[in-house]
């Protein structure tokens, strides 16, 4: 099963009205979004779940706050949670102005983001 291509396009339509230079990666049947060479948001299928999540990087200081959403579950790909990422259900992004709210979320805290460093080549 693949990643909901039109919940990609209304984020790639967000970010175009926003003015907002993005680049994609296609990560293990999901789409990630990159902004500033930083993760802002992705789409992610849950086996679990049945569905496609919204994958969320909002930052530590928004983390417990909004967790506590009923549309809010921990990222978790390794039965660690990954503070700071949250996975939001279909139901947290059902229309435009609740999928607006994520992504800006993103984007409020994209400038503060590490960027991750390349991997380096082992045959170097």
């Amino acid at each position: 099963m693949a990643y909901d291509e039109f919940l990609a396009d209304r984020i790639r339509q967000h970010l175009k009205d926003k003015h907002t230079y993005f680049t994609e990666l296609k990560m293990m049947g999901g789409l990630c979004f990159k902004v500033d060479n930083k993760m802002l948001c992705g789409i992610h299928i849950d086996k679990n779940f049945g569905d496609s999540l919204l994958m969320a990087r909002i930052g530590l200081d928004v983390y417990e706050k909004e967790l506590k959403k009923p549309e809010c579950l921990p990222m978790d790909f390794t039965g660690r949670s990954m503070k700071g990422y949250i996975f939001v259900t279909p139901e947290g992004f059902y229309t435009d102005d609740d999928l607006a709210y994520w992504v800006d979320l993103c984007l409020d805290f994209n400038p503060l983001a590490n960027t991750s460093k390349p991997k380096k080549n082992k045959n170097q």
